[in-house]
């Protein structure tokens, strides 16, 4: 006899593969990316408070708390601080240039006022990381629910941490091969097929990040600023401020392969904290 959790997964996965093939759909007929991206992006949710409904008659159970505080800081800052590492190698070894000045000559030249290099930079790190933030956790927030908030506890009262994460990460990267495969989502200039593995690792890497906040906290709110920071900072900081070279579009972005290695290294550190996620008796 199926099991509560295995019904509730299935229906939920059945709903966010049917919402989802509306906007791919949209998307591709009219490519344009950016005008269906956030309906796209709240598909899992909506599944997943669907699947609630018809299950336990209320939203009750997906992890809503804000609490405790340390893993909405540790979402934040954990992409910074890989984003750091891994665009300051590509910078500091020349693969391909920092571009901070030529955007704050360019940004001069708009206005007509003197700006800084560090001026500049500061004002936009800034207003990225806060108000761009915003935007960004609405979005991330639309597909944290369903992944983290119905999908990671309900897989984790089935199996393993390892294995939880894995799916979960599985399921993920394959909703997002429509837009590689498909649409302008794969902007870089490396080939498709390894953009695809590249990404693949990256999102594998961040679920086990992601499950085990969600599993150890019993909240999805650290995963929404992790998924959010990410984006801000990946698609929005650090990218833009690096320039084109023969070697960047294989090391950066979601594509290269510098994040593909971070993913393997959360892989390999988040495994290791396995023993530390709470029993899915406990999941809330």
């Amino acid at each position: 006899m199926m099991t509560l959790p295995k019904k509730k997964i299935i229906l939920f996965l059945v709903l966010t593969v049917v919402l989802s093939s509306v906007f791919y759909a949209l998307i591709f007929v009219s490519g344009n990316l950016e005008g269906w991206t956030i309906g796209l992006m709240w598909c899992p949710g909506i599944a997943a408070l669907l699947t609630q409904m018809v299950f336990q008659k209320n939203i009750r159970g997906l992890g809503w708390s804000l609490k405790p505080l340390r893993f909405l800081l540790l979402g934040y800052g954990l992409p910074v601080l890989y984003g750091l590492i891994v665009y300051g190698i590509v910078w500091l070894s020349g693969a391909a240039p920092f571009k901070g000045e030529a955007m704050a000559q360019e940004m001069a030249a708009q206005t007509g006022m003197p700006v800084s290099t560090s001026g500049f930079l500061v004002n936009y790190v800034l207003m990225m990381g806060t108000l761009g933030m915003l935007g960004s956790v609405f979005a991330a927030l639309g597909e944290e629910i369903g992944w983290r908030g119905l999908l990671v506890p309900e897989l984790a009262r089935l199996t393993s941490f390892p294995a939880t994460a894995l799916i979960s990460g599985g399921i993920w990267a394959v909703w997002h091969y429509p837009l590689i495969l498909f649409s302008e989502y794969h902007n870089s200039a490396a080939p498709r097929w390894l953009g695809l593995i590249c990404f693949t690792l990256m999102v594998l890497g961040i679920s086990f990040v992601l499950a085990w906040m969600r599993l150890k906290s019993g909240s999805f709110w650290g995963a929404v600023i992790f998924h959010a920071s990410h984006n801000v900072f990946i698609q929005g900081v650090f990218t833009p401020l690096t320039g084109q070279s023969t070697l960047s579009p294989y090391l950066i972005d979601e594509f290269g392969i510098g994040l593909a290695l971070v993913g393997v290294v959360l892989v390999l550190i988040f495994w290791r904290k396995r023993s530390e996620v709470q029993s899915a008796s406990a999941v809330q």
